[in-house]
């Protein structure tokens, strides 16, 4: 995507008002174009292979294919877009299951206009939406549910990177920004995305959601607490 064009937006979800009203508002704004939608994750796979859309916004629970498979389906794809997933819950095993899959973040559906704007422009751009609240919660959530083998696995992939790339993919999983990383680690801003774009290289992922989460089933975040020190999460 460039600067001169308006991002690219595909709508699923199965509730034609629901649509009707992200079609409404997203539409609406200049630098936003509505590409497609769809009813269903039976017919997202066609609908990006014609509109070759930058965002999907994409509903998790649908009749027939549901937003979980239609994300990992897409996510496979050389060409994939961005994701975000529309949910009514913040944290449940699908949208966990959906961030591991690739989705970039997610948004509840009672979300404000302008939030749910934000969050397919930071998409856009290369940004995750989740805050570093919201991670803690999605960890604290998945907590108990990390089998052995699980972090056994986490742990091998972690080993590949080096110890300041080990360092970074920590900060990553707290939700810290890149210029709350360069400052805590003494680095500049280019360094922490050039850090950020090798563990994603080299560890086979889609994005900094998907470092978060390997950081935590490796056990890198267990000595952090999520429940205190909180500052003010990002606008």
């Amino acid at each position: 995507m460039t600067a001169s064009r308006p991002i690219r937006l595909l709508l699923v979800d199965d509730d034609p008002l629901v649509r009707a009203g992200l079609s409404f508002m997203m539409g609406g704004a200049d630098d936003i174009e509505i590409v497609g939608e769809a009813a269903d994750g039976s017919e997202v796979g066609r609908l990006v292979g014609r509109t070759r859309p930058d965002v999907v916004l994409m509903d998790i629970r649908m009749p027939t294919v549901d937003g979980l498979t239609a994300t990992e389906l897409l996510r496979r794809r050389p060409d994939a877009p961005q994701v975000v997933v529309l949910t009514t819950f913040h944290a449940d095993d699908q949208v966990i299951r959906a961030l591991r899959a690739g989705a970039a973040g997610f948004v509840l559906k009672d979300t404000p206009p302008a939030e749910i704007l934000e969050a397919v422009r930071r998409v856009a751009a290369g940004d995750p939406v989740l805050s570093p609240a919201v991670t803690r919660q999605l960890m604290a959530h998945a907590a108990g549910a990390r089998p052995d083998s699980r972090r056994g696995t986490a742990r091998e992939r972690i080993a590949a990177l080096n110890d300041r790339e080990r360092e970074v993919a920590v900060a990553v999983g707290r939700g810290a920004s890149n210029a709350e990383i360069a400052a805590e680690l003494y680095l500049s801003v280019p360094t922490v995305k050039t850090h950020v774009s090798r563990i994603l290289a080299r560890l086979g992922l889609n994005n900094r959601v998907q470092i978060a989460l390997l950081a935590y089933d490796a056990g890198l975040l267990d000595a952090y607490e999520y429940d205190h020190g909180d500052g003010p999460d990002p606008a």
